[in-house]
C-alpha cells in the first residue's frame, strides 16, 4: 500500500460535496450519498467506510455499490471472516498515534498487493475489485476512520489528479464520517418488528445489545446503563441465549450488519 501524508492546512473541500454530506449524516444510506456525491469528480464501484475506535474496536460505519448490494454482503464477510486483521488499512491505522491535531493520509493500494490469500478473493477477487483509494483520518481521541472508494474493472485506473480531488476533500468527509459515527452510537437497534428475533428480548437485553452494535465493550455497555459489569454479562448471556448465537460476530450477521 503506498501512503501519502496530506497537509490540511492546504486543503480545500469543495462546497457541493459539503452539503451533500451534510445531509447524508445520520441517515441510513450515508455510503450511497457520499459515493453519489463523488460520482461526477471521483467515479468508483463501491464504497466502506470503518472506524478504529481508541478501544481498537474495528466497526462497519457504512458501505454501498454503485449497482446492488456487493460492498454491503462483503463488508459483513469481512468483519465475519476477521479481515480487518489483515487489511493494511486497519492495520496501518492501529499503529499510528494520535496527535493534537487531526491528521489525513491518502492510501493507494491494488488488489494484487494484498498478501493474504483469502482476503484477497473474498474482498477483491468475488467482487471484481482492482484497487481502492483510501482516506485515512486519525483524530486526537484516538478515534481512526478509513474511507475507502473501490474501482472494478470497468473503471479506469485511479490518476493522480484522483488523489489530489480526495486528499482535498479530507476535513469534510472526515468531519461527516466522524458526526455520522457519533450518531450512529446513540442509535438503537432496528424496529422490533423488522427483527422478529430481538423482540424476543426485554428492555434491558434490546438495550444491551444496541450498545454492543453500537461498537460498545461490555465493559462500556454497563458503564452507559448504570449496571455493574457482572448485570451487563448477565443481559448479554440471556440475549445471546434468545438470539440462539454466541459470539458478537453473529450478532452482526443476524442484524444485517458488519459492526463488531
Amino acid at each position: 500500500m503506498q501512503l501519502t501524508r496530506l497537509n490540511s492546512d492546504a486543503l480545500c473541500p469543495d462546497a457541493t460535496l459539503a452539503v451533500a454530506l451534510l445531509e447524508a449524516v445520520g441517515t441510513d444510506d450515508f455510503a450511497a450519498r457520499l459515493l453519489a456525491a463523488t460520482r461526477e469528480a471521483l467515479p468508483a464501484s463501491h464504497c466502506t467506510v470503518f472506524a478504529l475506535r481508541s478501544t481498537g474496536r474495528v466497526q462497519a460505519i457504512a458501505s454501498a455499490s454503485a449497482i446492488g448490494e456487493v460492498a454491503t454482503v462483503t463488508a459483513i464477510e469481512y468483519m465475519r471472516l476477521g479481515f480487518d486483521r489483515q487489511d493494511s488499512n486497519m492495520r496501518w491505522l492501529a499503529r499510528r498515534k494520535p496527535a493534537a491535531e487531526r491528521q489525513f493520509w491518502l492510501g493507494h493500494q491494488f488488489a494484487y498487493e494484498v498478501a493474504d490469500e483469502e482476503y484477497r478473493r473474498v474482498c477483491y477477487g468475488e467482487t471484481g475489485i482492482r484497487e481502492r483509494l483510501s482516506l485515512l483520518s486519525v483524530f486526537p481521541d484516538g478515534f481512526r476512520v478509513a474511507v475507502s472508494l473501490y474501482r472494478n474493472h470497468s473503471y479506469a485506473d485511479y490518476a493522480p489528479r484522483d488523489s489530489e480531488w480526495m486528499g482535498a476533500q479530507a476535513p469534510v468527509i472526515a468531519a461527516a464520517v466522524l458526526r455520522h459515527a457519533q450518531l450512529q452510537a446513540k442509535a438503537q437497534v432496528p424496529d422490533p418488528g423488522s427483527q422478529p428475533a430481538i423482540s424476543m428480548l426485554s428492555a434491558r437485553e434490546r438495550e444491551l445489545v444496541a450498545h454492543v452494535m453500537a461498537g460498545c465493550t461490555t465493559r462500556e455497555a454497563a458503564e452507559r446503563m448504570g449496571v455493574s459489569l457482572t448485570t451487563a454479562n448477565t443481559y448479554r448471556s440471556r440475549a445471546f441465549q434468545h438470539l440462539g448465537i454466541r459470539t458478537h460476530r453473529e450478532l452482526f450477521v443476524l442484524v444485517g450488519q458488519g459492526r463488531r
